[in-house]
Parts: C-alpha cells; structure tokens; sequence
C-alpha cells in the first residue's frame, strides 16, 4: 500500500514538474519574441495574403500580453482589415499576392475585405489571385484582383447558392424523445425540423429569397471587377460553365491557367524583377503584427467599437458567445470614459435568449442618452442579433448580412414516449395547483402549454415594441417584416429595419461625423482573457475537447454538427429570440 501511495506521489510530481517547465518554456519564448521589432519589409516587395484560419470579427488581443498570439486559430476582421489598410500607405509593398483557398470567413466579412482591397487597388498597387480550387466565396473574393489565375489540373465551384436544412420529426417518433415548441411568427422556423418531416412553403419562400438577394449582390461584385454582364454569369452558373479549367477561360471568369512557378514569373514581370532572383515576399501574418504598431487614425479623443459576437446566452460571455455581463461592462466603460466621444456597436449574432437580448437593448438605449451610438451588423444579426442593435442612433448593414427574424419561440424536451417504452413512470407531488408545472417525463399539459404561449405572445409583442420605437415605425408595420422572417442586408434596406448600407468603417465614420470629431483614434471593447489564461482554461480541459474531436472525427463533420444543434437546443433557457435555422450557405 505504501508503495502503490509513493508511485502516484511520484507519477503527480513528475506531472506538476513537466507542467511547471512547459508553461516556463512558453514564456520565456514570448519574452524572446516581445523583443523582436518584427518582419522587416524590403523595398520592391509583394504581400502574401492567404487566409488559412477561421475568421472571427474580433478576437480582443492584447498586445501587452507576451503570450499573444502563441496559439490563436482565429484571426480578427478588425485586424485584417487594418492591415491591408496600412499595406497600402506602405511604400515598400508593391502589391498583393491573393491566395485563399477554402477561406473560413461569413460572406459579409468577405464583402468587407474585398472593399478593404478594392481601396488598396485606388492606391496605385496591383493585385495578382491564384488558386488550386476557387470555392465560390473565394472566387468571389479573388474577382478583386487585377488577374485571376487557376492551377490547369484544378477546379472551381460556380453554380449559385444553396443550403439545406434537416428534418427530425421521423427521428424523435422512433426515439421517443421530442421538443415540445411554442412559437410566434409563420416564420420562425427554428423549431421547424422538430415539428414536420419536411419544409414549409413559408421558409422554402424566405431561405428562397434570402440566398437570392445574397447571390446577386455577389453577381453585382463579380459582374464588375469581370466586365461580365449579370445574366450572362447565371447562364455560366445554371448550365456549369466553369466546372473545368478551359470552361472557366472560355466564360471569362478567369484570365489564364498557370502552375504556381508559372504565376510567380508573372509576379516578377510586374515587379521587374529579373527571372532568376527571388521575390520579396511578405507574410501577411507577419506583416500583420508591424500593422498593429500603427494608428492610422489618431487623435485624444476616441471611438469605442465594442464587439458583440456569438449566440447570446444568460451570464458573462466571451469571445464565443455574448451575455449581458460583458457587454454591459464595456458599454460602461465607453460612456464613463471621457476621451470616449462616440460608440459603434458591431453585432454579429444570430440570437438567443430573449431576456438578455432586452437587457442589452436597455444598456444601448441608456448609453445611446450619453453619446451616440451606431450599429453595424455583420455576418449575422438576426432576432436576438437584431434587437440589441435596434436602440442604436443608426444601423449600418452589409447588402449580404442576414437580418430580421423578429419572432420568439420556446422549446421543452419531452421524453414521455421513451419513458413509457423502457418502463419508467414518474409520479409527482406538490403543495400547490401549479407547483408541479410540467415534468420531462410527462405530455405537456393545456394548462401549461396556454401559460407559455401567454409569455411568448408577451415577449413577441415587446420586441414589436422595441423595433417600433427604434425605427419610427407602427407595431403594424413591423409585425408585417417581422412573423420570424430573414432579410438579407439589401432587403432590410429597402424594407426600413436598416438605415444604411456600409462597412464597419463606414459605421466608424458616421459615429464620428455625429460626434463633431475630425481626428478621432479607435479604442476597442471588450478585452478577452489573455491568451495564457484561455491556455490554461483549455488544459483544464483538454479531455473534454479531445473526446470531442475524436466523436467529429469519427461520425464525420455533417453529423457531428447534427449533435451539436440538439445540445444547442437542450442548453437553451427560456424564451428565445434567435434566427430561425441553422444555414450553412454553399
């Protein structure tokens, strides 16, 4: 026995000593690299832009933090954005060298950085694209260039949008385990899957035109950076003209195919570099890093951007999800700080809980008496997303931002059938008529279910409420674009629920014209846990995330996802105010 207590005093120690020496060796390798003024930049040289990371609107890094960075997997749109910025008033970059391949990025945030591009262009410098394999968005994204190039044995994707949506109601009859669902709006179709073995005419109808209006706008881009009239691209995509290389040259969607050693001469021509010297790349990661030393707009008085992304859940909230308390903090400190002048408000959300939606609304509304308050939406800010932007002064929108949805539902899993089939009954006691409301093992009662109708019809009408007094509207006009409806940016436009079509640097410089300011620098909420603290967190619990990754590894990613929405549904508390389906557009 002794000895079996001395070999796992010994095994812990030895665990602790290898834990110890591993977070020292990672530290003394960020003080190494906090010394390290950076890449230096040639004269004559290209940037190389190559998105291989999932893209986030913001990832909050400090830059004091000698651990930044040390092992991120996302890169910020804010930071992109800014360095092509700087890239541009840099004389020593020449051009760029796009070569995204599979870019994991929403198609607002590609809109924004193919403007940040086009900029770049007016600024007297080239851009040169090429890619083994075009998916649409990076397509969509590589138009931008001056040349777009394709490896001859390679592909591109080029066919129009499309996404699908999957069925459950067969799977929870046989399984025994169901949602029970109260909703308001004919479409908020979030809880749909659940209720109907397949699609109704009303989301066919919005998911129809939604990704319509999205296509468009993307055929509006392509059609003229390509010189390439609208109906002629939907005849290339409808009858896949651009399924092969020579396709693609023939339809004019590229300009030649070439390997990469050939792409690379072409870049040296453009350089007038000599064929058998090598040229002056830059790594636009790199660069990145020299870019966030410098202020392209400065002054003592500020704009807060601060950043509200992910679903929105009760509690703090983080880089991966929004909750009251930190937004509330950051609204805060924006109006409590005097150099503060203005706030932008960027929301990329596609919902959540209702009620910390309506504490956020109010947060905006009182900030909004102080200073004022613009709102920019981003990929997504639909339902949830939408009502904490709609307090704001004035809402900026993409034309390819998905909006609207304003409707509630609620959700209650129920596993009465399984219970019943493996001999299981639960029996209840309580001291009063209603103290026993409803139990998981249990049909739903009329009772019950008329009382959480009731709340939902209550909250309904609140969010009409909210969206009315944001937008000088009637509750009649709203509740005409509302019933849980998706609009893309372009509609919501049209319709009212926006006021201008625009950037996150378009929203920046209206908060800064309403504030009276000429020279304004950016001060940005909220800060995250440094990266050594969300390392330490992920130690923590390395062994959830690793069986996690094996179950995705081994069931495959589609399926994987399919889990993943019913713990989305089984975490979900109270009423929500969230888009009404999960949408992978392709």
């Amino acid at each position: 026995m002794k000895f079996l207590r001395n070999l796992l005093a010994a095994i812990l120690g030895t665990l602790i000593a290898f834990g110890i020496l591993f977070v020292m060796f990672f530290f003394f390798a960020a003080l190494v690299g906090s010394g390290d003024d950076g890449v230096i930049v040639k004269k004559n040289s290209v940037l190389e832009l190559s998105f291989t990371e999932p893209i986030a609107d913001y990832v909050g890094r400090d830059d004091t933090d000698p651990f930044a960075g040390l092992w991120d997997d996302q890169v910020g749109l804010d930071d992109i954005l800014h360095t092509i910025n700087v890239a541009a008033f840099d004389e020593d970059i020449k051009g760029i060298s796009l070569t995204t391949s599979f870019l994991q990025a929403g198609l607002a945030q590609t809109q924004e950085i193919r403007k940040a591009l086009v900029d770049f262009k007016l600024a007297g410098k080239f851009i040169y694209a090429h890619s083994d394999f075009f998916t649409q968005k990076d397509y969509y994204l590589a138009t931008v260039a001056d040349k777009v190039y394709l490896n001859p044995v390679g592909g591109m994707d080029f066919k129009g949008l499309a996404t699908e949506v999957l069925y459950f109601k067969d799977l929870q009859e046989k399984s025994g385990v169901k949602l029970e669902v109260i909703r308001h709006g004919k479409y908020k179709s979030a809880v749909e899957p659940y209720l109907l073995d397949s699609m109704s005419e009303e989301n066919r109808t919005q998911i129809t035109e939604l990704i319509t209006s999205l296509w468009s706008t993307m055929l509006n881009d392509i059609s003229y950076s390509r010189n390439i009239h609208q109906d002629n691209l939907n005849i290339i995509a409808d009858t896949l003209g651009a399924r092969t290389p020579e396709f693609a040259i023939a339809s004019g969607l590229i300009d030649d195919t070439i390997h990469f050693d050939e792409y690379e001469s072409l870049l040296k021509t453009e350089m007038n570099v000599l064929e058998e010297d090598d040229l002056n790349y830059v790594d636009f990661d790199d660069y990145m890093d020299n870019a966030r030393r410098k202020k392209l707009q400065t002054g003592k008085d500020k704009v807060a951007v601060i950043f509200a992304q992910g679903e929105i859940l009760y509690g703090e909230g983080g880089r991966e999800f929004i909750g009251q308390g930190i937004i509330t903090k950051a609204l805060e400190r924006a109006v409590k700080n005097e150099s503060v002048k203005a706030i932008v408000l960027r929301v990329n959300s596609p919902g959540g809980s209702a009620l910390v939606s309506d504490i956020i609304w109010r947060e905006v509304q009182m900030a909004k008496k102080e200073k004022p308050v613009i709102v920019s939406f981003g990929n997504v800010a639909a339902s949830g997303g939408y009502y904490i932007g709609v307090g704001g002064d004035k809402i900026f929108a993409e034309p390819t931002t998905i909006t609207g949805s304003i409707g509630v539902f609620g959700t209650i899993p129920n596993v009465n059938e399984l219970a019943s089939d493996i001999g299981i009954n639960a029996e209840q006691v309580g001291t009063n008529k209603n103290s026993v409301d409803y139990s998981l093992f249990e049909p739903m009662t009329d009772s019950f279910r008329k009382v959480v109708e009731d709340d939902i019809e209550e909250t309904y009408q609140t969010f009409l409420q909210r969206v009315a007094d944001g937008r000088n509207m009637t509750l009649a006009e709203v509740d005409s674009v509302a019933q849980g409806r998706v609009w893309s940016g372009q509609e919501a436009k049209e319709l009212g629920l926006v006021d201008e079509l625009g950037s996150l640097e378009d929203a920046i410089a209206a908060a800064a014209e309403l504030a009276n300011l000429d020279f304004y620098g950016i001060r940005k909420y909220p800060r995250y846990k440094s990266d050594f603290e969300r390392f330490m967190d992920d130690f923590s619990s390395a062994k959830s995330k690793v069986a996690s990754e094996i179950v995705e590894e081994e069931i495959g990613s589609e399926f994987y996802q399919i889990l993943k929405e019913f713990k989305q549904f089984k975490n979900q508390k109270g009423i929500q105010a969230k888009m009404p389906f999960s949408l992978n557009i392709r």
